[in-house]
């Protein structure tokens, strides 16, 4: 998550259960009708993420302890990631861009299918810091949209909409990517975007469950499968405008996403709806060293992995 002061504050959305069996669709299209091939979302395997998360600490370790944009780390990430990708019969391409001298690249993958009228994203940043491995910052959320995407290869998930995965570059120095990412679109391929899901840091040592507000739809589909789970929600405020989201938001795209804190600090209510240290950061080690695979809560991990799955296969029905 890019280091900024965060923005504005923000209020819940409250919402009905029985709405999410009606919506049908991102931010107030027309309901669809049910896809024949439309299922229940998978459980994502924990171990599959955290084997993830595993090459990604490997990579950095033998990259200069990061995964940095325009350094080898990232390179090496970007590989591994895509040949996953690959491998499972999605349609892969790098868009090229410059950041502060050096060359960067944000990966996108299209699921063969579905409505190339209504794509629904789901995105994560793949680059560290370059004082750390970036683990939970942002091997977390790039492991779990990893794996949420290997899922619906494995399905052989065949959604009425169009499932499009992007792993963006240089998040750390500004959002360069998923804004150069943004910018690329002409108008009428940004109004196909039926909603953006970002994901970053799911995984905090002392969590948090945060959802974006952004868009009431995205919302109440996070909202409700926490709920399920007997788990509150709270809104998302500390990193607001300060991940990948932004760009898309800015072009009026619908967003939403998950958080799981960052340098916040946990309050004793937090702590008493999630468990926790009271006083300390949610994630003591960002933007550090020692955000390494140690530094994962995978209860937190395990639930923001489903949800991103349910998320996207109730969206894109």
């Amino acid at each position: 998550m890019k280091l900024l002061p965060s923005g504005r504050a923000l209020t819940a959305a409250a919402v009905a259960v029985a709405a999410l069996v009606t919506a049908g669709s991102v931010a107030g299209a027309a309901p669809a009708p049910a896809h024949p091939a439309a299922a229940a979302a998978p459980d994502i395997p924990i171990a599959n993420v955290k084997a993830h998360l595993a090459q990604l600490q490997s990579i950095a370790t033998a990259n200069g302890g990061n995964r940095a944009h325009g350094r080898a780390g990232y390179q090496a990430s970007l590989d591994y990631v895509k040949a996953k990708l690959d491998a499972a019969g999605f349609t892969t391409r790098l868009q090229q861009f410059s950041a502060s001298g050096r060359t960067g690249y944000n990966l996108i993958a299209d699921w063969p299918g579905g409505d190339a009228n209504q794509v629904v994203m789901a995105g994560s940043h793949l680059d560290s810091v370059t004082s750390g491995p970036g683990i939970n910052d942002n091997g977390s959320g790039s492991s779990a949209v990893l794996e949420t995407a290997l899922a619906v290869a494995r399905s052989g998930y065949q959604p009425a909409k169009h499932l499009r995965f992007a792993w963006w570059g240089a998040e750390e120095l500004g959002l360069v990517g998923s804004r150069a990412y943004v910018n690329s679109l002409g108008s009428a391929e940004r109004a196909k975007i039926s909603g953006y899901l970002n994901f970053d840091m799911i995984g905090s040592p002392n969590p948090g469950y945060f959802v974006y507000d952004d868009d009431p739809t995205i919302e109440k589909t996070f909202k409700d499968y926490f709920a399920g789970l007997g788990i509150a929600t709270e809104i998302e405020t500390e990193g607001d405008g300060r991940s990948d989201h932004a760009p898309f938001k800015s072009a009026g795209v619908p967003v939403g996403g998950l958080f799981s804190g960052a340098d916040y600090r946990k309050t004793s209510a937090q702590a008493a709806k999630w468990g926790g240290t009271v006083g300390q950061p949610f994630d003591r080690c960002y933007h550090s060293s020692c955000d390494t695979t140690a530094n994962i809560n995978d209860t937190a991990l395990d639930r923001n992995s489903d949800a991103i799955a349910y998320a996207v296969w109730e969206l894109s029905k």
